[in-house]
C-alpha cells in the first residue's frame, strides 16, 4: 500500500501532492515528457510524492489508497482516461466527503475533451500558471449503475457518458490496442465503423416519459465535449445538478454523414430526429446497448443514471 504523508510548511497548511502518473497515456507521450514535468514542478517548490500506473484502472485504486493515507491533495498526469480514474477514486472512497480533496489534472492526453469545459491550459507554462494560482471550482460527478459478469457495480464520470454507437466506437478502438494520434484519426474511426454498427433497441425512462426506439446514439454528460471536441451535449452544464441528455433514433449512415459537421459546432439538437433534455435521472432498461464513460467502456446495459451535485473540487483558470 503506497501511502502519502502531508508535509506542513510554516503557514500551517498542507502543501504535499499526490502526482499519479500515466506513462502510458498519448501513446506513451506523459512518460517522456514526465522528467521535465517534474524539474518545472521542482523549480516552482512544488512539494510532491508520485506513483506511476503500470495496468487499466489501477489510478483508481493509488487515489482511495492515497486519501485513506491522508493526502487531500491530488493530481493526475494523462488524459481523460487516466481523468476519469483518479475521480473514481475521490469518489468511491469513504474516508471523507469527496469535495475535501482538492484535485488537479496536468492534461497530457489525445482528446483532453474535459479540460475545453473549464478552458484549463494544456501548455505547460500556462498550466503551471494556473496551478499555482490556485483558483478553485466544483463541478457535478455523474454516475451509473449497471451490470459487469453479473456483478452490481457503481462507476463516475466527470464528463460523456455515450450509449449505442458511441460505445460501440470505444469499444473497437479498445480491441484494437492501438493510440489515436489526434481527432482526425478518431473522426476515420468514426466513419469506418459506421459501416459495421448495427441499430441497437432500448427503451429509456426519464422524467414521466419512455421512449423505445432503434437508437443510433445516447449520450448523458455533466460537460459538453467528447471524442476529442464534438459536441453531443452542448447543453450540458456542469454546475446546474442536471444530466444534459442527447438521443438520436433511426438516423441513416448518409445522414449521419451528413451532419457529421453537427458533431461539433453545438447544432446536433437541431435535427429532427435528434431529442435533447435535461434529467436528474435516466433509466435504460433493456439489456444489450453497449455502454461507455469518459472514453472508458465498461460494458452494456441496464443501467441507472443519476448526478451527485459539487461532489468534485478542483483547480482551474479564474473565470474572465
Amino acid at each position: 500500500m503506497r501511502v502519502c504523508l502531508y508535509l506542513i510548511d510554516m503557514k500551517g497548511t498542507t502543501a504535499n501532492w499526490y502526482i499519479i502518473i500515466n506513462p502510458a497515456a498519448s501513446g506513451g507521450k506523459a512518460g517522456k515528457l514526465w522528467p521535465a514535468i517534474e524539474q518545472e514542478l521542482l523549480s516552482a517548490n512544488v512539494v510532491f510524492t508520485t506513483a506511476f500506473t503500470t495496468y487499466s484502472r489501477e489510478a483508481t485504486l493509488l487515489a482511495k489508497q492515497a486519501i485513506e493515507g491522508g493526502c487531500r491533495h491530488l493530481m493526475a498526469v494523462g488524459g481523460d482516461g487516466t481523468n476519469n480514474e483518479v475521480i473514481n477514486g475521490i469518489l468511491q472512497q469513504s474516508t471523507v466527503p469527496s469535495a475535501e480533496v482538492l484535485y488537479c489534472l496536468l492534461p497530457v492526453g489525445t482528446g483532453n475533451d474535459w479540460i475545453k469545459t473549464h478552458g484549463i491550459p494544456r501548455g505547460r507554462k500556462a498550466w503551471l500558471q494556473m496551478f499555482l494560482t490556485g483558483h478553485e471550482s466544483q463541478q457535478d460527478i455523474g454516475w451509473v449503475d449497471f451490470r459487469d459478469e453479473g456483478e452490481e457495480k457503481r462507476h463516475y464520470f466527470a464528463n460523456v457518458a455515450g450509449l449505442a454507437y458511441d460505445a460501440f466506437v470505444v469499444h473497437y478502438v479498445e480491441l484494437m490496442k492501438t493510440h489515436l494520434a489526434n481527432k482526425l484519426v478518431y473522426l476515420w474511426v468514426v466513419l469506418r465503423c459506421l459501416w459495421q454498427y448495427q441499430l441497437q433497441k432500448a427503451k429509456l425512462r426519464f422524467k414521466d416519459q419512455t421512449v423505445e426506439d432503434f437508437f443510433y446514439t445516447i449520450n448523458i454528460g455533466v460537460c459538453r465535449y467528447s471524442g476529442g471536441g464534438m459536441q453531443f451535449v452542448p447543453h450540458a452544464d456542469p454546475a446546474d445538478g442536471l444530466l444534459a441528455l442527447t438521443f438520436a433514433g433511426k438516423l441513416k449512415k448518409w445522414q449521419v454523414i451528413l451532419n457529421t459537421y453537427r458533431f461539433y459546432n453545438g447544432s446536433i439538437g437541431s435535427h429532427p430526429l435528434v431529442h435533447t433534455d435535461q434529467v436528474k435521472t435516466l433509466a435504460i432498461e433493456t439489456a444489450g446497448t453497449l455502454l461507455e464513460v469518459d472514453g472508458e467502456f465498461l460494458g452494456e446495459t441496464p443501467a441507472q443514471f443519476g448526478i451527485t451535485t459539487k461532489a468534485l473540487r478542483f483547480i482551474c483558470p479564474a473565470a474572465k
